[in-house]
């Protein structure tokens, strides 16, 4: 039976007339996303005071930012501006392993920030035992294992279908529901996969999440000092926002996918750019800048720049 090969992405396919105008917000929101996350991973870096393990989690999911959101923007700018849109099923399935594995991963580290936190607040004597430099790498080793194990059989899977409906993919990534929507065999256990995978990861993480950040806040509020509680609060009520509305998209993206047949193409293209590059653009807000240690690093490294940069001005003006 013939199976296509190479296939197109054609994403926001009810807007052909202005589908190049999408180069400016995608081309802007993942300059935002480099600029932002880089600066804070190089902080995290060169600053010693941002040694622990709660910073160098943070680096590892702006890295995750980075990296998720470069295994597809600028494939779909390239197809916008110069129409490259055409892509191999090779190339389309490590698109799509790459998106799946840097999601389950960056779902981990989250989790594992929960967990540096709990440890934190209601553990602080023992804290230093606890998140050593071997748990540190055994959680990240546990979430890359984990990653692996969820986001590889779906697209292994995929590889063994058959495509002979159509070329085209309407969506401007290769996600696994799009990709099997145009195969002529039996999809429906790779679809039910697709589901479980999606049930196992946002269900037990979302649980989790709760249970953690539950179990903060309750030692948050028992905390005598109003300045610390409030502190506790501020930081630990956000972070749980920011995990819930990620779980939130992924679960509202797959939902969107499942009602094809009543939501269009473009709103479903729309749904997947929220859910791929919204976490990508805000984390640097929330788990950079809302940090008080890494907001007050970036203000001196910002002031010694200053200084650095006017006392060149004043030696260049004394030499001429």
């Amino acid at each position: 039976m013939f199976s296509h090969t190479e296939f197109i992405l054609f994403g926001f396919p009810g807007i052909v007339a202005y589908r190049r105008f999408l180069v400016i917000p995608f081309l802007s929101v993942y300059v935002m996303i480099w600029t932002g996350n880089f600066i804070l991973i190089y902080q995290i870096c060169v600053v010693r005071s941002l040694q622990s393990p709660m910073y160098i989690l943070i680096s590892i999911l702006f890295t995750v930012n980075i990296f998720s959101t470069t295994s597809f923007i600028p494939k779909f700018i390239l197809g916008l501006s110069i129409n490259m849109t055409e892509i191999t099923l090779a190339g389309c399935l490590v698109q799509m392993f790459c998106i799946y594995f840097m999601a389950i991963f960056e779902s981990g580290i989250i989790l594992a920030m929960a967990l540096d936190r709990y440890v934190a607040i209601c553990k602080p004597l023992r804290y230093n035992d606890i998140m050593s430099k071997q748990t540190l790498v055994y959680l990240v080793l546990v979430g890359i294992v984990r990653s692996l194990i969820f986001a590889s059989p779906m697209v292994i899977l995929a590889s063994y279908a058959q495509y002979c409906k159509s070329h085209i993919i309407l969506n401007f990534v290769c996600e696994n529901m799009g990709l099997l929507s145009l195969a002529c065999s039996d999809i429906s256990k790779l679809q039910i996969i697709g589901l479980l995978v999606r049930i196992f990861i946002t269900i037990p993480d979302s649980g989790l999440l709760l249970l953690s950040y539950s179990s903060i806040l309750y030692a948050a509020m028992k905390i005598v000092s109003g300045k610390a509680r409030h502190k506790a609060l501020q930081t630990c009520g956000m972070h749980l926002l920011v995990a819930m509305l990620i779980y939130i998209c992924a679960i509202v993206s797959s939902v969107v996918y499942r009602m094809h047949a009543r939501v269009s193409y473009d709103v479903q293209n729309l749904f997947n750019a929220i859910y791929l590059m919204f976490p990508a653009t805000l984390n640097p807000f929330i788990y950079g800048l809302g940090v008080k240690e890494i907001r007050q690093s970036l203000k001196r490294s910002s002031k010694r720049s200053l200084v650095f940069s006017s006392s060149i001005h004043i030696h260049t003006q004394r030499c001429t």
